[in-house]
C-alpha cells in the first residue's frame, strides 16, 4: 500500500501542520494574539529561506496581523510636510535632489514642506517613484 504525500513523516504539510497548531490561522482578536502572531512571524522571517507553505502560512499571518492592527491600533497619516521631510531625511538627499529627480520645481517642494502647499496626485506619483514608496503613504 502505497502512503500519498500529504501523509508522509516529514512532508511538506507537516511544517505547515505544525505552524497551524502553533497559532491557527483566524482573525486576531486580542493584543496576546498579536503578540503571539507577532513572535510567529519573526520566526519565520529569521530563517535563511521558507519553503512554499512557510511562505504561503506567513502570507496570510502577516495578512490577519495587518487587518487587526488597522482596525485596533489605526496609524493617522501624516500631513503631507512630515511625511515627505522624513522620506527626505530617511533617503539622506538634498531638496535639490529630490527636485531634480522627481521634475518637481523646488519652489514646489519648499512649500510642501513649510506646509504652505499640498502635494497633487501627478506630485505624489514621482515622489513614490523616487522615494521607492507605495503612493498611499501621502494619504491624508
Amino acid at each position: 500500500m502505497l502512503m500519498s504525500t500529504a501523509n508522509r513523516p516529514g512532508d511538506l504539510n507537516d511544517r505547515y501542520l505544525e505552524l497551524i497548531h502553533r497559532f491557527p490561522l483566524r482573525p486576531v482578536r486580542s493584543d496576546e494574539e498579536l503578540d503571539e502572531a507577532i513572535r510567529v512571524i519573526d520566526s519565520l522571517l529569521s530563517k535563511q529561506a521558507l519553503v512554499s507553505e512557510e511562505q504561503d502560512y506567513l502570507d496570510v499571518l502577516s495578512d490577519l496581523v495587518e487587518r487587526y492592527e488597522a482596525e485596533a491600533h489605526p496609524i493617522a497619516p501624516l500631513p503631507d510636510a512630515d511625511m515627505l521631510r522624513h522620506l527626505i531625511e530617511a533617503k539622506g538627499s538634498p531638496q535639490t535632489e529630490v527636485a531634480r529627480a522627481t521634475g518637481i520645481a523646488d519652489s514646489t517642494i519648499s512649500e510642501v514642506l513649510s506646509g504652505k502647499r499640498s502635494l497633487n496626485r501627478t506630485h505624489i506619483g514621482k515622489l513614490a517613484r523616487y522615494f521607492g514608496v507605495s503612493p498611499e503613504v501621502f494619504a491624508f
